[in-house]
């Protein structure tokens, strides 16, 4: 520092900081500076308009301090004893920690302002200095800060907006879907997706991946569909000579997915041998490429994705139950389109739209009729069929008339089904009787699943089933 501060005018090319009005939002401020002069100077000049304000001589006074008290604001001369400021700084951005730093020097070159910036300071005075040029520099550190925190909340504000973008429907059951999403995607918790195939597993993956924000990309392999041999390369990468044809070195998957989400599609898939690599790297976050002696820091966010029951896969020796509850830290369970009947009218809506967009077809309108005769199917390949069906009328200009008959376990929601397989001349009773036994056995005896197939209540069908109990032992001859 060379002498005292310069006498405190206020520069007419710059706005000035009221010293009555001081900041809009009180700032918290430490001050670490070798000189006490300097410091007192700040002190006595910015105590007015904080809430907040601390000294500190070195590196060592500063971190006791941070210890006790959050400050939304850092002055840091950058020659301190011990510890640089810019040293400190380095530290501070590798800890995480991002809050705002001024540099101060009485020694301007262009390698320490350079260092400085680089470091992530906000802002680079240079002593002697004007007690308005320290203000407005304050002043535009606290302004970026509010501006942050309020694109923040804007951001978060967006993200409660359901549903995620490339997701549809507003049911009750994708709904809890969505809401797991928008609470897990800003973490770095490892995700396990479990659904049926055709589902849409990827999307909510590449959902949750959109809302984390994460600077890297998103990269989906299929692990079922990749040889075991080639697998470990695929994933962690090879060096030159790792194994035959092998002419090159590769980086992995995983350096790919860097800051990003490695979505490891079929996990279930995956052999026994790779399972054990892949929990060392969820748990060391470290790969080693094939034909390597040396570790790779990685740092991919990974969420993994299943259509088996992994849980029973791991009961019968089929799955590392280490690594199962590895992966399992969350588990987000995606319905079947057969249990989201009520979303298939905005999903046929949607996928009429968006690829008579990519076909060149012109949209086709849906009747009610047609639009009941969607609901009634169960959809054995879920969204991915229902998708199919859709284009396959934006082709025809009309829905199919084959479609939705062949349904799973059995059930018919097209024309074939208007024959229902009774004498002309039963009584309604017993068409009810047959109809609900029918659904109930297609349920495998499940008593809540025909219910909700048939629209009435549990409790409805067990009276129903009671009497019908009670009929036929009335009926049974006596021993």
């Amino acid at each position: 520092m060379t002498g005292s501060p310069a006498p405190q005018r206020p520069a007419p090319d710059r706005p000035r900081v009221s010293e009555s009005k001081g900041f809009e939002v009180p700032p918290a401020i430490l001050v670490v500076d070798g000189e006490p002069g300097m410091r007192n100077f700040l002190q006595r000049a910015l105590s007015p308009r904080c809430a907040l304000l601390e000294v500190a001589e070195s590196v060592e006074a500063a971190e006791a301090l941070r210890r006790r008290y959050h400050f939304d604001l850092l002055i840091l001369d950058i020659r301190l004893p011990g510890l640089s400021g810019v040293e400190w700084l380095q530290q501070l951005r590798d800890q995480g920690t991002l809050t705002d730093v001024i540099f101060m020097t009485a020694y301007a070159d262009l390698d320490t302002a350079i260092a400085a910036l680089r470091a992530g300071a906000a802002d680079f005075i240079l002593k002697p200095f004007r007690l308005e040029q320290m203000l407005a520099s304050v002043e535009r550190c606290l302004v970026k800060r509010k501006l942050a925190v309020d694109n923040f909340l804007l951001r978060r504000q967006a993200r409660n907006q359901l549903p995620p973008e490339g997701m549809v429907g507003q049911g009750a059951a994708i709904s809890e879907v969505y809401e797991i999403i928008q609470r897990v995607a800003p973490t770095a918790t490892t995700i396990l997706i479990q659904g049926e195939t055709g589902t849409g597993k990827e999307l909510v993956a590449r959902a949750i991946h959109r809302m984390s924000e994460r600077s890297g990309a998103f990269v989906p392999v299929n692990c079922g569909s990749i040889s075991p041999e080639l697998l470990e390369s695929e994933l962690f990468g090879h060096v030159k000579g790792a194994y035959t044809g092998a002419h090159s070195a590769r980086e992995g998957l995983f350096s790919y997915a860097h800051e990003g989400t490695l979505f490891l599609d079929e996990i279930g898939e995956m052999p026994s041998a790779m399972q054990a690599k892949l929990l060392r790297v969820l748990e060391q976050n470290v790969v080693r490429p094939v034909g390597s002696d040396r570790e790779l820091p990685v740092s991919a966010r990974v969420i993994a994705a299943t259509n088996r029951q992994l849980f029973s896969d791991v009961e019968q020796g089929r799955f590392r139950r280490d690594l199962f509850y590895r992966l399992n830290v969350l588990t987000i369970n995606v319905p079947a389109l057969r249990d989201r009947r009520e979303d298939i009218p905005e999903l046929a809506q949607h996928f009429s739209h968006t690829l008579a967009a990519a076909t060149g077809a012109p949209a086709v309108p849906f009747a009610h009729q047609e639009i009941v005769r969607l609901q009634q199917y169960p959809w054995p390949g879920n969204v991915r069929e229902l998708k199919n069906v859709i284009e396959r009328s934006l082709l025809l200009g009309r829905l199919p008339s084959d479609c939705c008959r062949e349904g799973a376990e059995g059930l018919a929601c097209g024309p074939a089904q208007q024959d229902a397989g009774y004498p002309l001349n039963w009584r309604l009773e017993e068409v009810e009787k047959q109809h609900i036994l029918r659904v109930l056995e297609a349920a495998e005896g499940n008593k809540s699943e025909a219910a909700r197939r048939l629209g009435v209540s549990r409790k409805t069908l067990e009276r129903k089933l009671a009497l019908w109990q009670q009929e036929a032992g009335a009926d049974a001859p006596s021993p």
